[in-house]
This record gives C-alpha cells, sequence and structure tokens, in this order.
C-alpha cells in the first residue's frame, strides 16, 4: 500500500465561500485515473495556513483497494490546498486571495 507522501493526486477546487479567516471548499481529486469528491475547510491567519479535509468512508475505501493509504492521501490533499497545488475553476480566486 502506498504510504509516502508523493501519491501522485490532482486537486481541483470547484467551488469556495467564506471569509479571510476561514473558506468552505468543495471539489475533487483525482488519482490512479478516479475521480472522487472532497470538502475542506481551509483556515488561515490563527497559527498559519491549514485545512481540514472530509472525504466519504466508501470513498476511502475505494482508494484503500487501489493500494493507497487513505491517511496518507488526505494528508497529501492537504498539503496541495495549504501550498496551492490545486486547479480553480476561471474566475475563482484561492482563499488566500
Amino acid at each position: 500500500m502506498q504510504r509516502d507522501n508523493d501519491i501522485a493526486v490532482t486537486v481541483f477546487v470547484k467551488s469556495a465561500s467564506g471569509s479571510e479567516v476561514a473558506s468552505k471548499l468543495s471539489g475533487y481529486f483525482v488519482v490512479k485515473g478516479q475521480e472522487f469528491r472532497f470538502s475542506a475547510i481551509a483556515f488561515g491567519r490563527i497559527g498559519g495556513h491549514n485545512a481540514s479535509v472530509k472525504i466519504p468512508k466508501t470513498t476511502l475505501a475505494k482508494v484503500a483497494k487501489l493500494g493507497i493509504d487513505p491517511d496518507a492521501l488526505i494528508l497529501t490533499i492537504q498539503q496541495k490546498l495549504v501550498q496551492g497545488d490545486i486547479t480553480l475553476p476561471d474566475g475563482l480566486k484561492p482563499p488566500s486571495e
């Protein structure tokens, strides 16, 4: 099972709403050619940037069947959100702007 933070995953944010301190995000990620939904709360300013990612249990089970550690995947997605390594739709600004 793949456990490292080098999981090949692409993160797409479809919508973001909130304030300068916290934003609610929804989107999907693609791993091994399969698309899965997620939601997240992105925080800034207080203690630095962070993201709390929520992925349905059924999705995590499917990811595990692909040979990927679900916890490592969540950490990778969190890291990509915090670092801005995501794809946004036209006109949507990153939560930090």
